[in-house]
């Protein structure tokens, strides 16, 4: 697929390296040269000066054969705007980053499209949605509504006083009451797709597919003690910690820490009144002191660097703050940040990443999502008539080692998969599988 990525920051760099991985043909375009000089030491990414507002600059970069354009400039006009062009000289698909919700209203959504616009993404939004379920279920590292909240994923850190530690998962699964299923663990650097005989250790974090109503069970299983979100401490005042503040609920309350003063008084005007907007340095421990950290159930830092929010939450968790939530941007201190024991993760580039997926597999893929902690993606898709997920049980199957399935949908109706299970065409199906098996799915839903 030839693929021209608009604007070399940190969304658009990481997506013309991870695609370029995946051998599709990748352009990457911006004004500034310096941004490009990494695409020169051997990888297999053209760079382009030039801007993706001009009609000369897009013509050189040869928009008119492009499969898919992609627009992740920091500034939302001209976003919109190149992926307007890009439609009207001959680009396929088109893809904006923007910053403003009420354009991802479904009433908006066919205006966009007559524009030119095939698809949008609010990063900082979906981050702050993340946060929001994070909070919600702090004993969590990660949960995610699949399917729309028919089946859920949760990714829980295993500690040694859980029931299921040192059991394998044949011992855990062959109930008739089955109520989950364990799609995968992450151990040390290494995350797998386990089988019967493998055994859950303390400190793996596992991930783990089932209904809503079992929630409190894997709760449970996990050694988990329910915990409950009163206050909330947020380092950095940026759109993100803006639109969680304004999803949480309102009988939290809620102080931001943010260094400038005049993005403090900007903000004031935006967030709700269970919110308390504070001028200040959050790495100040006599401010957070003052700001009553040690009676704080969340801190989230959300500043712009990651070393500084990695090193926040653990002071954070020297106060007594059960669940700490970092930005972490740099992709590299992913690893470095879950030895450290920080909660949960926020990384803009992975989500950005988890959506461009749905453009590139032609399979019918309603959701992707990468998971930070794991190195692996989990992915909803529909059987097609014909296509090989349906031909034999799934014990039967053979999938790759590195792929297996979540649960399904069918009629309305949440199943959790086993070797047993006959996938039926239309079937919703959830597919956890790691980095290298992505590409993989086409072949057995097309």
């Amino acid at each position: 697929m030839k693929i021209l990525i608009a604007g070399a920051g940190e969304v658009g760099t990481h997506l013309a390296k991870m695609l370029s991985r995946e051998k599709h043909d990748i352009i990457l375009m911006d004004p500034d040269d310096d941004k490009l000089a990494f695409t020169r030491s051997g990888m297999e990414i053209l760079p382009v000066t030039g801007s993706p507002t001009s009609l000369s600059d897009l013509e050189e970069a040869g928009v008119d054969r492009m499969d898919l354009f992609i627009s992740v400039t920091p500034e939302e006009t001209t976003n919109i705007t190149a992926c307007m062009l890009a439609t009207k000289m001959g680009a396929k698909k088109t893809f904006a980053r923007i910053n403003n919700y009420e354009y991802l209203l479904p009433k908006n959504m066919e205006f966009f499209s007559s524009l030119g616009i095939d698809s949008m993404i609010y990063p900082e939004m979906l981050a702050a949605k993340e946060i929001v379920s994070a909070i919600r279920r702090p004993w969590t590292r990660q949960y995610w509504d699949l399917l729309g909240g028919a089946l859920i994923l949760l990714g829980i850190k295993i500690r040694e006083n859980a029931p299921i530690v040192n059991k394998q998962l044949t011992e855990l699964t062959n109930s008739k009451n089955k109520f989950y299923h364990i799609v995968a663990i992450k151990r040390e650097n290494d995350t797998v797709i386990p089988f019967g005989n493998d055994r859950i250790m303390a400190g793996d974090i596992v991930f783990f597919t089932s209904r809503k109503e079992n929630i409190e069970e894997i709760r449970r299983q996990a050694g988990k003690s329910e915990q409950e979100v009163k206050k909330i401490l947020i380092m950095g005042g940026g759109r993100i910690a803006i639109r969680a503040s304004q999803y949480l609920p309102g009988n939290i309350h809620i102080k931001i820490i943010e260094t400038s003063k005049e993005k403090s008084i900007r903000i004031s005007e935006q967030v709700p009144d269970n919110v308390l907007i504070i001028n200040g340095d959050g790495r100040d421990t006599d401010l957070l002191m003052q700001e009553g950290i040690q009676h704080t159930e969340a801190f989230v830092a959300l500043t712009e660097n990651s070393s500084t929010n990695i090193l926040a939450c653990l002071a954070a968790k020297r106060f007594g703050v059960t669940k700490t939530i970092a930005q972490v941007e740099n992709i590299d201190y992913i690893p470095m940040a879950e030895k450290l024991d920080i909660g949960s993760v926020i990384n803009k580039k992975l989500i950005a990443a988890s959506h461009i997926y749905q453009f590139l597999l032609h399979a019918d893929v309603s959701t992707v999502k990468c998971l930070a902690f794991a190195n692996a993606d989990v992915a909803e898709l529909v059987a097609r008539p014909g296509a090989k997920i349906t031909k034999r049980k799934v014990k039967d199957l053979r999938l790759p080692k590195d792929m297996t399935l979540g649960g399904l949908i069918r009629d309305g109706e949440p199943i959790l998969i086993d070797g047993e299970t006959q996938i039926q065409t239309q079937d919703h199906v959830v597919v956890f599988c790691l980095d290298s098996a992505m590409r993989k799915l086409e072949d057995y839903f097309n």
